[in-house]
């Protein structure tokens, strides 16, 4: 029996029963234990472990250089640990079901003299479709994601965001099971990374499992079931996005007319200060051992000004920061904002 046939996603639009079932309850996609690599005597992965159910979206996090990329190529077979091991739906050589697998890669390259449908039919032809099949679902891929009237325009004539789609539309044509994506995002602007996002769900509410790297923390928080947060070539926390935010204590927003008095004393030394234009001060700092109430009558009856109070979950920045450490978290944050200008 084609093996294709015996793989393909559901029908669009259709849920699969088993994307109905919890994570930790699914078969793993992917495993990998003490993945390490070295380049020239330089060790650029260092015993990474990664575990990714079927069905899920999970996120490789980390800045430029720490690791993502090699991970990827690892899983994916494209090159070989040096220790450890990695199996894909149970297969130690990925390369042996490469067309259960849709790979689109952080470098980014299609023929330009291509049309569009001719572009998503050769990725296709990869992956063990015929030219024919392929431009039929390309033609049908490119009408339901708003391209139908660039079906005969070279990938010359298209922007870079119409372009980059294109390309993930042909890491898709075969219907994987599996979807590696690195750095998907980099690139695009604010609706072209909405439509992306909206894929990816739809891929996964469909049971394809989706892994993607990223650098930017906001899509790997609104996406990811599970991520792994990777620094200097190690991956620190491997687990779902509600744990790593759960790791830190809640936090007390608080905002206050005034600056000093004897109610800062209800403040611990640590609390982070911030001063808007408006001149209000703003205090974070985790919810003290003796509430808020207590907190509140002091900040009260020492006149603070409150002008307003809340209590925050901690988010997966802070969660980075706390458990890759400070130098990464800045890293990171350098790299977004690069992307931003790019």
């Amino acid at each position: 029996m084609d093996m294709l046939t015996e793989t393909e996603a559901p029908p669009r639009g259709e849920t699969s029963a088993h994307a109905q079932r919890p994570p930790r309850e699914r078969a793993l996609a992917i495993e990998a234990k003490g993945l390490v690599k070295r380049f020239d005597g330089t060790l650029a992965v260092d015993g990474v472990d990664i575990s990714v159910p079927e069905g899920t979206i999970y996120g490789i996090l980390g800045p430029n250089g720490a690791g993502k990329t090699t991970t990827l190529r690892m899983l994916l077979g494209i090159i070989d640990p040096d220790e450890g091991v990695r199996r894909v739906f149970g297969h130690d050589r990925p390369h042996d079901i490469a067309r259960l697998i849709g790979y689109l890669p952080e470098e980014r390259g299609l023929y330009p003299t291509m049309k569009c449908d001719e572009a998503i039919a050769f990725m296709g032809a990869l992956r063990g479709l015929t030219l024919e099949e392929g431009r039929k679902r390309g033609r049908d891929l490119l009408e339901a994601h708003g391209l139908g009237h660039a079906i005969e325009r070279q990938i010359r004539q298209l922007s870079k965001g119409m372009a980059q789609t294109v390309q993930l539309l042909g890491t898709l044509v075969h219907r994987p099971r599996l979807v590696v994506l690195d750095e998907p995002f980099s690139g695009l602007d604010a609706i072209n990374q909405g439509k992306l996002e909206a894929m990816i769900r739809e891929l996964a509410a469909q049971g394809t499992t989706v892994i993607f790297s990223t650098h930017v923390i906001h899509h790997a928080e609104r996406l990811c079931d599970d991520v792994a947060i990777i620094a200097g070539g190690r991956v620190p926390y491997a687990g779902s996005v509600d744990a790593a935010r759960d790791s830190i204590p809640a936090q007390v927003r608080l905002e206050t007319r005034n600056r000093d008095g004897r109610w800062r004393a209800a403040l611990p030394a640590d609390a982070r200060h911030d001063i808007k234009a408006n001149g209000s001060h703003f205090w974070y700092f985790p919810v003290p051992d003796s509430g808020i109430e207590s907190l509140l009558k002091q900040l009260i009856e020492g006149d603070a000004g409150v002008l307003s109070l809340s209590i925050e979950r901690a988010g997966l920045h802070d969660a980075f920061v706390e458990i890759a450490g400070a130098a990464a978290a800045r890293a990171l944050e350098e790299d977004a904002a690069g992307g931003a200008e790019a």
